[in-house]
């Protein structure tokens, strides 16, 4: 029972005689598998980074079943299969050192099994672009179903956020303004079901990304991972990747560079991570298509930001859901998006987002009367001290500091300088800035969330709760405050950061886009030929491979030989 009169890849399989055929039909009939599902229809991996080590994806088991329940009811064979989980709440040294490892095992399992398309389900942060990166090297017909946020946080009569109240409470203890008892029981209720942060953090931002990319199905980003409707969702996108198998409609016809315009004005009109910037980048640098650092600047100096979620704002996922979700920023939005683009579910961006209707605009702002101005999404920083760039979340700033010029107090690891914030003495002031270098792709390595440091002790006890502070690193999405971030070439490979000394004079100027350290040339002359680089982080195994090969973060911080891709061709034999 086909769907396509094409001759599909996992015929070959399937539909093979002799040896390799009865090898290949055999060991798969000891599942129970009917005679029937060899006949020619097409077959279905689901991909799921199901694990327990990754609490917002442990449900993917769940989801995984009502996908096969569409698949199996459309007329194909659906069959899961593993894929590397990474979990933010326990990996270490971070998640982002093996983002690139899950992109190559699922491009190599899709590459080398019996497939003829593929549902990706996600949840935590790189799991979303890991996936969606080997995916988009195969170039099969994909579609991506997210997990889903948990259901609001709830403390003391309010509702919390997932990582913005960790940073901000923690920061409370520090000043003597809550106990470790409050902190504990704030711990209890902020995750209290299944799903993933449920404020616009990376996870929530790259489940919307998915969205207005159109490889996820309209509504699925917001929905609450404990609703019915996802799991309905669920079922829908089963029944769509067989029709997708039958239409030929394979991920470089989604992803395009319209689709990679609109994800990045969706992504400054959410409040979405800053993390989304380098994933965008190496999801395209899989397909050819052409996308810089600049794009994520210059696209959205006309978006404002419209939804109202923590942390740039007051409220979470499940009131974004309840609100009308994505459909209705993108209605929003729609002047200033490609409507015309078509989606995984066979449709325009416009019929998608037709019927949206909002329902609650203390969430959804409009375009006439946004929550917030245009340019509150992140803006490119460059100059003397990131030639090639660096980034800045507006909306998680404060006004005060976005033009500012102050003393650097300089840290080669963020392990001496989280000792130092905690100095009762420590030689600080507000105008201070805090650099903490050695943090980026090959520094760490693996370019860690770090980046919005805690603030000096000193003056959290004096009322001061944010600072100017620059880093190679990364920062949550959840995280908030006037971080510059991803400054390239990182200090390990000799950029400027690694000049960088405590008292020189930094320059940040959001206005024209600046990011300068006022030293002579003549003194950086003198201090570069003095620089050494830092001996190799790693001697063996992957973290070898992914120092040695890893682009800077203004390339996305893919490995430099996984950039494109091997497309979908059937291997030789093996038997």
């Amino acid at each position: 029972m086909s769907t396509t009169d094409r001759a599909l890849r996992s015929g070959q399989w399937f539909g093979a005689e002799g040896r390799n055929g009865f090898i290949h039909r055999s060991w798969m009939r000891n599942q129970g598998f009917a005679d029937d599902v060899f006949d020619g229809r097409p077959v279905i991996g689901i991909a799921t980074t199901w694990s327990e080590l990754t609490p917002c994806n442990a449900h993917l088991r769940d989801l995984a079943e009502s996908v096969k329940r569409g698949v199996w009811e459309s007329g194909g064979l659906p069959l899961e299969f593993p894929a590397m989980s990474l979990g933010e709440p326990l990996m270490r040294p971070t998640t982002m050192l093996y983002r690139n490892l899950l992109a190559m095992e699922l491009e190599e399992s899709v590459r080398a099994n019996p497939l003829d398309g593929v549902v990706l389900l996600s949840g935590c942060d790189k799991t979303t672009p890991g996936l969606l990166m080997g995916a988009a090297s195969v170039d099969l017909p994909t579609l991506m179903m997210t997990g889903g946020p948990m259901l609001n946080g709830k403390f003391r009569g309010q509702d919390i956020g997932s990582g913005t109240v960790v940073w901000r409470f923690t920061e409370e203890m520090r000043a003597g303004r809550m106990t470790a008892a409050d902190c504990a029981e704030a711990e209890v209720g902020m995750s209290r079901s299944r799903g993933h942060c449920m404020t616009m953090g990376t996870a929530s931002t790259m489940a919307c990304v998915t969205e207005a990319l159109g490889v996820q199905l309209p509504g699925a980003a917001a929905v609450p991972a404990v609703d019915s409707r996802r799991y309905a969702l669920a079922q829908a996108a089963g029944r769509r990747i067989v029709a997708m198998v039958g239409e030929d409609q394979r991920l470089s016809s989604v992803l395009t560079r319209e689709a990679f315009e609109n994800a990045i004005r969706v992504n400054a009109a959410i409040g979405g991570s800053t993390n989304a910037v380098v994933h965008l980048l190496a999801i395209a640098g899989r397909l050819g298509v052409p996308l810089s650092l600049e794009d994520f600047d210059t696209l959205t100096a006309d978006v404002p930001l419209l939804v109202n979620l923590m942390p740039s704002g007051a409220y979470l996922m499940e009131d974004f859901a309840y609100a009308g979700g994505l459909p209705v920023v993108m209605k929003e939005l729609a002047p200033l998006l490609h409507t015309d683009h078509i989606t995984v579910s066979g449709r325009s961006v416009a019929e998608n987002v037709d019927g949206a209707q909002c329902w609650n605009r203390d969430v959804i702002a409009t375009m006439e009367e946004p929550f917030q101005a245009a340019g509150s999404g992140t803006v490119v920083l460059r100059g003397s001290l990131a030639p090639s760039g660096a980034v800045l979340k507006v909306s998680a700033a404060s006004a005060h500091l976005l033009t500012h010029t102050g003393p650097a107090l300089v840290f080669d690891r963020i392990e001496e300088y989280v000792v130092a914030a905690d100095d009762p003495d420590l030689d600080v002031t507000p105008d201070t800035v805090i650099v903490v270098r050695n943090a980026g792709p090959r520094g760490y390595p693996g370019f860690p969330e770090v980046g919005n440091v805690p603030m000096p002790r000193r003056l959290l006890a004096d009322g001061i709760t944010d600072m100017v502070r620059i880093s190679d690193a990364r920062m949550s999405g959840t995280g908030y405050g006037t971080c510059v971030l991803h400054v390239a070439p990182e200090a390990s490979v000799g950029g400027p950061l690694a000049l960088v000394r405590t008292g020189d004079l930094v320059h940040v100027d959001v206005t024209t886009r600046r990011l300068d350290l006022l030293v002579d040339d003549a003194e950086l002359a003198e201090r570069r030929a003095a620089w050494e680089p830092p001996p190799p982080v790693a001697d063996r195994g992957w973290t070898r491979l992914y120092s040695e090969h890893v682009l800077q973060a203004d390339s996305g911080a893919d490995l430099d030989f996984l950039v494109g891709g091997s497309g979908s061709a059937v291997p030789r034999h093996s038997h």
